[in-house]
């Protein structure tokens, strides 16, 4: 079954704020759940390599800029839903954890739970650390300017 796109944009979003959650995070946020759903493991967490691709300025020719490890594992509730978790690292116990929140995330029963206690203290986290990051490097800003030099005759 194909989800719709404007789902599958959501669920996109859902998941680069998980991959950005820290395990501790995550953990956290599990052990806090009063009814856990039952959950198996399809896939195992493995870790292997991935061709990161970078562009000169945003928008210029693609090239390779190197391998990047990342591990994967999917899992699948009780309830049916199947959740996928990737992150870059070898930490095994953050994949597992990033695919069970994305398949609560899918459930309608577990959806606002997964928004309020998971999803809201990351991107709030993420946004405070972007913009200390950003603030640190506009600190490092230099402003060129070009003087025009007009030689009389």
């Amino acid at each position: 079954m194909t989800e719709p796109a404007e789902r599958l944009e959501e669920r996109r979003a859902v998941l680069a704020i998980l991959a950005r959650a820290g395990v501790g995070e995550l953990s956290a946020a599990w052990d806090g759940l009063s009814d856990k759903p039952e959950v198996h493991t399809l896939r195992e967490p493995e870790c292997g390599l991935v061709m990161a691709r970078g562009r000169i300025g945003g928008g210029g020719q693609p090239f390779n800029l190197g391998e990047v490890t990342v591990t994967r594992a999917t899992v699948r509730l009780s309830t049916g839903e199947v959740g996928v978790g990737h992150v870059l690292g070898r930490d095994r116990r953050q994949a597992l954890m990033v695919a069970r929140f994305d398949a609560l995330w899918q459930s309608a029963a577990y959806r606002p739970m997964v928004e309020e206690a998971v999803l809201q203290p990351i991107r709030r986290r993420t946004a405070e650390e972007d913009a200390d990051a950003g603030a640190r490097a506009a600190a490092t800003r230099v402003n060129f300017f070009t003087m025009v030099r007009g030689e009389d005759p």
